[in-house]
Formats: C-alpha cells, sequence, structure tokens
C-alpha cells in the first residue's frame, strides 16, 4: 500500500504518526517546527487521511506500509515518533524492522490491551446520514446528543470532505470498526536502541505499570512525563518539542 504523506525540511528522516481518527494534518506546527532541522514526514496511516482504504488493518501490515514508504523514498534509517495508535504502529516498526529505526518516540500509549472507548462513538458517526446534511454544522448538530464533547467533535469533523456536493467520512469507518478489537489489542514489542515514550500526567493510557513493562521491553527507554491529557502535542507543544530535541539531539 502506498500511503499519503507530507514532507517539510531536509537533514535526517523524523517520521510522524497520528492516533486513530486523525492524519497527518494533525501534527500541524509541530512538524513545522522540526523541519527547521529535520527532514519531516507526516503519514497518514491506512484507513485515515489520504491514504489508501483497506479492509484489513493489522499492526504487522501497517508496519509494512512504512516500510514501503520508507523504501520508495530511499530512507535507511529515521527517527520514528508516533501518538496513540501511531504509537503502537512505531513500535510494532520497530520491532520488525530495528535497523531501520536510529531513535524511537512513542507519545502516550503503551503496549498493553485497552478497552473499548470508540465503537459507540463509531456508530453514532456511521448512523448520521451525510446525504441529508448540507454542511458541516449540520453534522456538528447531528452529533451533538451522542457525542456531547465539543473538542472531541470538531476533532471528528475534521475527517469529513466534500465531494461533488456530497459530505462524506474520508476515513474508512466501517473498516476502522471491524478492526478495532484487533487495534486495541496488546502488542508483543520489543526494542534495544534508545526510547522515548511521552506520557500525560492526566491521561490514563499510560501508568506506572506500564512503564514497567516498556522497560522490560525496550532496554533504552527514557521516560518523560507532562502536564496534559493524552493530546500531549496539541495540549502542550513547547514542552512537547523540547523534550523531543533533547532527545534526538542527545
Amino acid at each position: 500500500m502506498e500511503l499519503h504523506y507530507q514532507t517539510l525540511g531536509q537533514g535526517q528522516p523524523l517520521v510522524l504518526l497520528h492516533g486513530l481518527f486523525g492524519s497527518a494534518d494533525n501534527w500541524g506546527s509541530v512538524a513545522k517546527h522540526f523541519a527547521q532541522h529535520y527532514q519531516v514526514m507526516s503519514v497518514d496511516l491506512r484507513n485515515h487521511g489520504r491514504s489508501p482504504h483497506s479492509d484489513s488493518q493489522t499492526y504487522a501490515e501497517m508496519a509494512d506500509d512504512l516500510l514501503k514508504l520508507c523504501d520508495t523514498l530511499g530512507l535507511s534509517q529515521i527517527y520514528l515518533l508516533g501518538h496513540s495508535l501511531g504509537g503502537k504502529v512505531a513500535m510494532q516498526f520497530a520491532t520488525q524492522y530495528p535497523k531501520k529505526v536510529s531513535k524511537l518516540i512513542v507519545v502516550d500509549m503503551a503496549m498493553r490491551a485497552y478497552r473499548d472507548r470508540y465503537t459507540q462513538l463509531m456508530d453514532h458517526m456511521l448512523a448520521v446520514n451525510l446525504s441529508q446534511m448540507a454542511s458541516r454544522n449540520d453534522v456538528d448538530r447531528a452529533l451533538a446528543d451522542t457525542i456531547p464533547n465539543v473538542r472531541v467533535r470538531q476533532f471528528l469533523l475534521t475527517n469529513l470532505i466534500n465531494t461533488e456536493g456530497q459530505l462524506q467520512w474520508r476515513i474508512n469507518l466501517p473498516a476502522l470498526k471491524a478492526n478495532y478489537a484487533t487495534l486495541i489489542a496488546a502488542v508483543n514489542v520489543h526494542f534495544d536502541q534508545p526510547s522515548l515514550f511521552i506520557r500525560g500526567e492526566r491521561s490514563d493510557y499510560v501508568n506506572d505499570r506500564d512503564i514497567t513493562e516498556l522497560q522490560q521491553h525496550f532496554s533504552q527507554a527514557q521516560v518523560v512525563t507532562l502536564p496534559t491529557d493524552h493530546w500531549v502535542h496539541a495540549e502542550q507543544p513547547q514542552l512537547f518539542i523540547q523534550s523531543v530535541e533533547a532527545f534526538l539531539t542527545a
């Protein structure tokens, strides 16, 4: 599968992977900052953004997608950074292709299985009859009762596109729902090169027990905790950038 990606800057390749329901666009100002020193590639995972859709979505497949992109671009070794779902993909890629990764950064994601947080949310999105919606505001109002969190709704609505006058979801919601059990399952990963795990202090995605497990599988793991919820890089971009820069330049 040929993934869609955006490139900024020149230098050592730094590949950025978004989380569930996200896209390369999510990295915004963070990507622009790192482009001052690195060749930054923000990638759309399969079934997300502008990348192709597929009925299947395993971590091994997503790692292979990234390998194909690296090979196509002639990238022999990369810095790899992933948030949430992208963090698990990054860990899987580093496990399958350790020689491709010189340094690994995982943002607010552990290797354990997670509870089902989003099946109901996807059902609510799929239940909206987009053929009867004239604007993003119409879809926002249609989701307001079932997804009351405004910030969550606004994030999900970034996936709405207008094709020939018809609104549709750019992400492949049916496939994401069908593969969701795989996406929240535990992964058996390890990596012996330098790794940085950044977690949000107010997030429940990475607890102290998770850190202990990660340190057993990532022999050179460092851990940074920032005063945020799950969206670490969006909530504290400067602290996030400082943490990543310190790790990459050490």
